[in-house]
């Protein structure tokens, strides 16, 4: 199958760098508060209120908590990216190295879990209004997993693969939050499903027969 370009995080609205340092206060206010006491502790008022800004204002870059926490998640995907670039996984395997990237993604939450549980709690509620966010917490996960295996043109049967993951790894954050699995049940989990990685993996070609000889030349 032929491959596929490595999706694009869509280009982000057109702010000025004034509305821009705004947002970031509104969703470093929604972090704090969610770290403090998870998805019901973010409060459309208290955030507005924490990062000094009007709360019609607030409303206008996100309708509603659930749009504002899952701005939250990609922000947070974001920072993680940043760190994983300065500091890439290790392995000589593309699933080796995918699941240790899941795996310091997942840690990175787990010394957060009011945080985590907020943001994973917006992306179970969200509806169709939400879409576009949702979206784009895929896409930005999907970047992530891609670098990792160090793919620019991933098959689609690769691509399908990395959908996969996502699941399980979402999956393993819902159960895990619920106290439903273990730290180590979810390491087991994550690094199973990464072998798909290797079952879609086109093989390298082997050239047919043995090189030729060179003709012998008469003395």
């Amino acid at each position: 199958m032929t491959a596929e370009a490595t999706p694009r995080m869509p280009a982000s609205p057109s702010l000025t760098e004034r509305q821009e340092e705004r947002r970031r206060r509104i969703l470093h206010a929604s972090a704090r508060l969610a770290c403090r006491g998870g998805f019901d502790a973010v409060q459309m008022r208290e955030v507005a209120e924490s990062s000094g800004v009007a709360l019609g204002t607030l409303y206008r870059y996100f309708p509603s908590k659930i749009h504002l926490l899952v701005a939250t998640m990609q922000d947070q995907l974001q920072r993680m990216h940043l760190t994983l670039r300065k500091r890439p996984p290790g392995g000589d395997g593309a699933a080796e190295r995918v699941a240790e990237t899941l795996m310091r993604a997942f840690r990175a939450l787990q010394r957060e879990p009011h945080l985590a549980d907020a943001m994973v709690r917006a992306l179970t509620f969200a509806d169709r209004s939400v879409s576009p966010e949702v979206d784009t917490v895929s896409r930005q996960t999907t970047v992530i997993i891609l670098d990792a295996m160090g793919l620019d043109r991933p098959t689609p049967e690769q691509l399908s693969a990395v959908r996969v993951i996502e699941h399980t790894w979402h999956s393993a954050l819902i159960t895990w939050l619920s106290g439903r699995a273990s730290i180590a049940q979810v390491k087991i989990d994550i690094e199973t499903v990464c072998r798909l990685i290797d079952l879609t993996t086109p093989p390298v070609p082997v050239p047919d027969g043995p090189p030729p000889r060179p003709a012998a030349h008469g003395g």
